[in-house]
């Protein structure tokens, strides 16, 4: 039975979600006669700034994109209308659907630059097209869950709601940002919308604007206690914090607990939190609400919370909107599309780009890769990306080596070797239904705790070793120098 989100989605023919050039090469691969080659793709990104790993996101989103691929007869129409395709290739969009298969990295896993997190092998029109719409889901929710994973990460033990609907760039970046963000460590959201779609419970309180449309602040909070006894959360920063607001949510709170009602507590939306999350704190702990938590929100990022921790600040949750949701240090993901192998009448002819400059190189072939752990500590200690089919012998030591600078070497032993792909689509049919959002925020969880604390640092974090195998490493050196050859003639 479909999701609520794939119901919504099945609404949408996103087929054209996609850039001119897609469509013209698919055109070119027609006229040339290559219809029939399979082509293989990896979806990953490269370094940046913001991060030195990422979260995996958004893979269930590209799932229901590539099952509900179709021209309808309106797509068509339109692209009749550019006059760049002939009716013979406009007849056979007529019947296209993808057929190809999809190894992926869970949603919610630890990844690192130049590690596919999609793997997409299919006929090689259908891998084409789909370029653009898989970077636009990937990047996206990949960058909000990483973001999501720093802002908790420096939180922590206080917990994190999404608040970032109405400074999100559209709709659609508010919904699964929102679920992004709930992958990557959120509690919950304040969008209802993304809350119905993914099971959520959203979350919320009142604005300043309830607060000002009464006479005064006491009867405010009076009649939002009234009407949400068992809910109660006052927003105490409209006129002044600690003059009026904190001492008129007291006298409420006795008024609830009078009544037999468990008041939640107060929230911050200005100002300086340390100090007045301080101060509020002493306040309610003085008037006997020791159990109150205050919960703050505010232009608030990883770096704020930061400082708000080594502050001592007396904050129990925090809402985070603008910088979690555009994510604003790091507006964009560097994921790239690129071809690794071409299967011509069943012969493999593995793919790279070369560049001048290295970080656009790629890696040739069809890949997995591998997660090495300590078997004693059962912390990662390494990556290998590897070609598909080989092996790493857990019974022997294994020497990783730096995949550029081939002079640093490490051995290890004692280790296991986990796969770290699913197949998630086989024929153009998804293999496995789609996941609970909180079991993919336990599953985030639990590939964080594979990794010692400074590797998940927020500055300057230690350099995590990504190793390609030696078969892996032979494969390109020979590429290049057969590029190079061919350069010389």
């Amino acid at each position: 039975m479909p999701t609520r989100a794939q119901k919504v989605n099945n609404m949408r023919n996103l087929t054209l979600l996609t850039d001119f050039y897609e469509l013209t090469m698919m055109y070119g691969y027609y006229k040339q006669g290559k219809t029939e080659e399979t082509a293989t793709f990896d979806l990953f990104f490269r370094p940046f700034d913001e991060s030195n790993f990422c979260i995996a996101a958004g893979l269930e989103q590209a799932i229901e994109y590539l099952e509900g691929l179709h021209f309808d007869g309106e797509d068509i129409e339109y692209l009749r209308s550019t006059g760049a395709f002939d009716e013979g290739f406009l007849e056979m969009l007529r019947d296209f659907r993808f057929t190809g298969s999809v190894r992926a990295m869970p949603e919610g896993t630890v990844v690192f630059p130049y590690e596919p997190l999609l793997i997409v092998t299919a006929p090689i029109c259908q891998a084409q097209l789909v370029e653009a719409a898989l970077l636009n889901i990937i990047n996206h929710q990949t960058l909000i869950a990483t973001k999501a994973r720093r802002v908790c990460h420096a939180a922590s033990p206080a917990s994190v709601l999404e608040f970032g609907l109405r400074r999100a760039q559209g709709p659609d970046a508010a919904i699964y940002g929102a679920r992004a963000a709930v992958i990557g460590g959120c509690d919950s959201t304040s969008n209802v919308l993304c809350a119905k779609l993914f099971g959520l419970m959203p979350k919320g309180t009142h604005a300043h604007s309830w607060v000002m449309s009464f006479p005064t602040e006491y009867d405010a909070f009076k009649a939002y206690a009234d009407t949400y006894p068992n809910n109660c959360l006052l927003l105490v920063d409209t006129y002044d914090t600690l003059g009026s607001g904190v001492p008129n949510a007291i006298k409420i709170f006795d008024y609830l607990k009078g009544k037999g009602y468990k008041p939640l507590g107060i929230r911050l939306d200005s100002g300086d939190l340390a100090y007045l999350s301080k101060q509020a704190r002493k306040m309610l702990d003085e008037a006997g609400h020791s159990d109150c938590k205050i919960f703050a929100s505010s232009d608030i990022d990883e770096y704020v919370l930061q400082s708000l921790k080594e502050q001592g600040a007396c904050i129990d949750i925090y809402g985070v909107g603008t910088r979690l949701i555009t994510s604003n240090n790091t507006p964009s993901l560097g994921g790239v599309y690129k071809l690794a192998d071409i299967e011509r009448e069943g012969v493999h002819i593995p793919k790279m780009k070369i560049s001048d400059n290295p970080v656009k190189m790629t890696n040739p072939g069809v890949k997995t890769v591998y997660r090495l752990y300590d078997k004693q500590t059962r912390k990662a200690i390494a990556d290998v990306i590897a070609l598909q089919g080989e092996t790493i012998d857990e019974s022997k030591a294994y020497t990783l080596t730096h995949p550029v600078e081939r002079w640093k070497t490490k051995t290890v032993t004692d280790f296991c070797a986990v796969e770290l792909y699913e197949e998630v689509m086989r024929d153009g049919k998804r293999t496995q239904p789609a996941k609970d959002i909180y079991d993919l925020q336990q599953e985030c969880l639990g590939s964080l705790y594979d990794f010692w604390p400074e590797y998940k640092r927020l500055d300057h974090p230690h350099e995590y070793k990504v190793d390609l195998s030696d078969k892996l490493y032979e494969l390109k050196q020979r590429l290049i120098e057969e590029e190079r050859q061919t350069v010389k003639k």
